[in-house]
């Protein structure tokens, strides 16, 4: 199949997934629950959703998992769940804008690990773009800083949720090379869930008893970012570059601020803009390097 498909078909679906998850912001904004519990609800249903197609598509390879590749998955359903349950702690305490451009520099942790950890060459020009995304994110933490120590420590909860979503790439990056996706993203997100689920039930918060419009933006979290948005980027990890999937991401912010000023009037401040449009040179110096090929 990866012979016949046309070259920018994994760029299109890649944009595809990041535009579906800059949804998630707004709605768990609206959701306006505890964060644990959206991210419960959230990967629940959609593993709910994944499951069964899984089993019918791929029943084979799950019964032939090895010993490692079920490490592997329930390590990655582990650093996703945690990634969720930090980041989406974040928005109650700072802005859409800075908490997804913070969340989503998780470019600069993943090409130091190719490179430190694994020893892969990363071209210096890709580092230029990392580098300039990771400054658009400081710079839009600096705002936070001036603007009160609650906002900073949304912003030290979205960077916790990068180092967490870094992880889950890395691995993902590595299974994706021998696993279906349907294979790969159902036991991931189930192991996700559960590990949401148990942080709720230890906190001794309520599952139930929410207004009918939570259940609905679960509803779309689960159908949309994350059965949609989450698996479009784990499929675009079998054809590109990790570092360069997770860089595309940082696109997230952007359309997550205007999206935050359509539907929730949250205009963005001046340095949230001058952030967002230093992450984009990085997301363009990136993107020159892997159509160049520069990338493993």
């Amino acid at each position: 199949m990866s012979g016949a498909m046309p070259r920018w078909q994994p760029y299109l679906v890649l944009a595809l997934g990041v535009f579906t998850v800059a949804w998630a912001a707004i709605f768990i904004r609206i959701a306006a629950s505890p964060p644990l519990v959206t991210g419960a609800y959230r990967l629940t249903l959609a593993s709910l959703i994944l499951i069964p197609a899984a089993l019918w598509r791929n029943g084979k390879e799950l019964r032939h998992l090895s010993r490692r590749d079920l490490l592997l998955l329930a390590a990655s359903g582990v650093f996703l769940g945690l990634h969720f349950a930090t980041w989406i702690s974040s928005l109650s305490y700072t802005s859409v804008a800075s908490s997804v451009a913070l969340v989503t520099t998780t470019p600069l942790f993943v090409g130091l690990a190719v490179h430190f950890l694994f020893g892969e060459r990363v071209p210096p020009l890709m580092f230029v773009g990392i580098a300039l995304a990771t400054v658009g994110g400081a710079i839009i933490g600096w705002g936070d800083f001036r603007a009160s120590g609650q906002a900073l420590w949304g912003d030290v909860l979205a960077l916790v949720g990068a180092v967490m979503a870094s992880a889950y790439f890395l691995i993902g990056r590595s299974l994706r090379r021998h696993l279906p996706l349907l294979a790969y993203v159902a036991p991931t997100y189930a192991a996700a869930a559960l590990v949401l689920i148990a942080a709720l039930l230890l906190s001794g918060q309520s599952i139930l008893g929410y207004p009918t419009r939570s259940y609905w933006m679960f509803a779309l979290l689960a159908i949309g970012p994350q059965v949609i948005g989450h698996s479009s980027l784990n499929w675009a990890l079998r054809y590109l570059s990790p570092t360069f999937v997770t860089v595309s991401v940082l696109g997230e912010p952007i359309g997550s601020t205007i999206l935050a000023f359509w539907v929730l009037q949250e205009k963005p401040r001046a340095l949230e803009l001058l952030g967002g449009a230093v992450i984009l040179a990085g997301i363009y110096v990136c993107s020159r390097v892997e159509a160049a090929g520069g990338l493993p």
